[in-house]
């Protein structure tokens, strides 16, 4: 998907109060940032924001983090929150491959919502729901380790489904089709698209002790 650029992005996205600068200084004391001891829930590729914005008014007793690599897609979500008070929300601009570098035993539940396929063999390797970044989790959750999933792409949830068994996850829940089934869901702005259009959602909830 061809991302547009928003003028002044950069700068809109730096003045926003809720942009973590230099999240390295926290690795391993997020607690200190949010002033308590609540879990910390990491959303990986938040998009425009209207999950974790939801997440975080519906639930001020954990506290919620939003990643995402895209100033044109970040600034949507700061945009989103000039007008807000949310204490128990923060977001960092960055790539999730560096996440190592910035969170250490400290992460309760992982959010992967609509994450890009990278659709061909060859990126493997770049889906956030390989091996090779389910090993980046391992170091950042505090104790056991929880990974709820939402995608409408079927060949990438074939894909993770495989991938979690073969790391050792365990399914606590599955649907396929999640707007039809009976399970609490709050959703995203593309979630919304897709059910507006019929499109089966695919969500997989895992965890490893």
């Amino acid at each position: 998907m061809r991302l547009k650029n928003v003028k002044g992005a950069k700068e809109r996205i730096e003045k926003s109060p809720y942009i973590i600068e230099n999240p390295e200084n926290y690795k391993g004391k997020f607690n200190t940032l949010f002033k308590n001891e609540n879990p910390i829930n990491l959303e990986i590729g938040m998009g425009k924001g209207d999950f974790i914005i939801k997440m975080a008014k519906k639930y001020p007793d954990i506290n919620f983090i939003g990643i995402e690599m895209f100033d044109s897609v970040m600034v949507r979500a700061t945009t989103k929150l000039e007008n807000e008070e949310i204490p128990n929300l923060r977001l960092i601009k960055m790539d999730a491959a560096l996440i190592e570098n910035i969170f250490d035993k400290e992460i309760d539940t992982l959010y992967l919502n609509f994450s890009d396929p990278w659709p061909k063999n060859r990126h493997e390797k770049r889906r956030l729901t390989s091996q090779n970044f389910l090993k980046k989790y391992d170091s950042i959750f505090k104790n056991s380790k929880k990974i709820i999933q939402k995608t409408d792409n079927r060949k990438l949830f074939e894909f993770s489904i495989l991938s979690y068994l073969d790391y050792g996850y365990k399914i606590k829940q599955i649907s396929l089709d999640l707007k039809n089934d009976d399970i609490p869901n709050e959703t995203t702005e593309y979630e919304e698209k897709f059910m507006a259009k019929n499109m089966p959602i695919y969500m997989i909830e895992i965890y490893k002790n």
